[in-house]
């Protein structure tokens, strides 16, 4: 439980009042989370005189856990850290080891690559170049809306406590998300490194969080298409990405089949037991694995695959 005191000599946390930041909410929430009840006192002026002993103090008072002073430490690919990083750099291994997770330094590096990062970066006005026609949140921008509003009866340290509740809840999810990626990962990286040259797609017996490994794998250049069973029943195809930048499909599915679903695609296809095809051409579905067989045989003219 996070509480906010009144004096600072109460406090075990010391964060900057005023408008809060994604930053300092996260970094909050990851300390509850590892170390238990937090009494945080939000200041702009700390008087260390009167600190406890015992206190972390953040985002302020220009000390190891803050971020504004010149000297502010950088990743090794410039980006800086905020007070967030900087706890999750100092901490987050332990935190992670207490929690008895497996592979921890991979999961610390993924949760920092994954989730981090992106909040120390805007904090320090690195910002995304985002090219959309429509207006695009970041996790940081969202957080800005728990600031009292205009003309609002909102409280400031209400607020304030509300956002770290939130933040708790999903970097709480966003641990249990890192651990399974890096867990499914290294199963992607052994069916990769088995595979036969030009491999134009793959069936999975189970779903894994499989793309960016995918991506970044010289050797899984050639595939086209991933195949895995799907929660709804029978199985998913999904075409793969050119990128993480450029998610337009290496290739498509074909453009006679899009938007149609039922006895009108198995009649465009010719194939018995396929399901759906989205309109945007990128996933089918399919009844059963010999239907799978089938639609690759027909979009990638060719047998070769290989089962997880």
């Amino acid at each position: 439980m996070v509480k906010i005191v009144e004096k600072i000599e109460e406090a075990n946390c010391i964060t900057h009042s005023g408008t809060m930041h994604a930053d300092e909410v996260f970094a909050t929430a990851f300390l509850e989370l590892y170390l238990g009840d937090r009494k945080v006192f939000r200041t702009n002026d700390v008087d260390f005189s009167r600190v406890s002993c015992d206190a972390l103090i953040y985002d302020v008072g220009r000390g190891e856990f803050d971020h504004h002073q010149i000297d502010a430490l950088k990743r090794e690919n410039g980006i800086p850290y905020s007070s967030f990083g900087l706890l999750w750099r100092a901490f987050g291994k332990e935190f992670l080891t207490n929690q008895n997770i497996s592979y921890v330094e991979d999961v610390f590096l993924e949760i920092d690559k994954d989730f981090v990062e992106a909040i120390d970066a805007e904090d320090n006005g690195v910002f995304p170049v985002i090219d959309a026609k429509y207006k695009v949140k970041t996790l940081s921008s969202l957080f800005k809306i728990f600031n009292p509003s205009y003309h609002s009866s909102q409280n400031e340290s209400e607020q304030f406590l509300k956002a770290v509740e939130v933040a708790k809840i999903l970097l709480g999810e966003e641990i249990i998300s890192a651990y399974g990626k890096v867990q499914a990962s290294l199963k992607v990286k052994n069916l990769l490194d088995s595979l036969e040259e030009d491999t134009t797609y793959l069936v999975l017996d189970e779903y894994l969080p499989y793309e960016e490994v995918l991506l970044n794998t010289e050797k899984a250049n050639s595939i086209l298409f991933v195949a895995f069973p799907s929660n709804r029943g029978g199985y998913a195809i999904k075409t793969v990405p050119k990128s993480s930048v450029d998610r337009s499909a290496r290739m498509d599915f074909p453009e006679e089949w899009a938007g149609y679903s039922g006895k009108e695609l198995e009649e465009k296809s010719g194939i018995v037991g396929l399901r759906f095809c989205h309109k945007g051409r990128f996933i089918v579905s399919c009844d059963q694995l010999d239907t799978v067989y089938e639609v690759m045989r027909q979009v990638c003219l060719n047998e070769k695959g290989r089962i997880l």
